[in-house]
């Protein structure tokens, strides 16, 4: 059973690894446009190798101010959200069998999921929808 431990640089490169070749394909060393990652202020997130990790990769590190109660509120929600509607049906057998459904989860949450600040649509057709009306493609 996989069993929770602190996140080490390890991990967190890998994330964004695979961040990148979810969105761009496994053969992208670099993402095509600059991403804006928001993070706590943990010091994993904050080491200067995983920040210069993030930047090769084409991530734009950003970190949440401290004491924020608003942008903690935001991370702690989508946490929960992936806790209730896909961890508790997950094969939590081992970490590794837990990370390989971690990215169908998020395509689920952005593809499919209702957003209730979102006017209950997906986040993409959201998206889709305000570049539809803004006439942005």
């Amino acid at each position: 059973m996989a069993a929770p431990r602190p996140l080490n640089r390890s991990d967190v490169q890998l994330l964004l690894d695979r961040s990148v070749w979810g969105r761009f394909g496994e053969a992208t060393l670099r993402s095509p446009i600059e991403i804006e990652w928001l993070t706590d202020n943990d010091g994993i997130f904050t080491a200067f190798e995983t920040r210069v990790y993030a930047e090769d990769l084409g991530f734009k590190p950003i970190t949440t101010p401290a004491y924020s109660p608003e942008s903690n509120g935001m991370a702690e929600a989508f946490v929960n959200t992936l806790k209730r509607d896909y961890v508790g049906g997950a094969n939590l057998t081992d970490a590794e069998t837990v990370m390989r459904q971690i990215p169908a989860w998020l395509d689920d949450d952005n593809r499919v999921a209702p957003h209730s600040a979102l006017m209950n649509l997906a986040p993409r057709e959201w998206r889709d929808r305000e570049r539809q009306t803004s006439g942005v493609h």
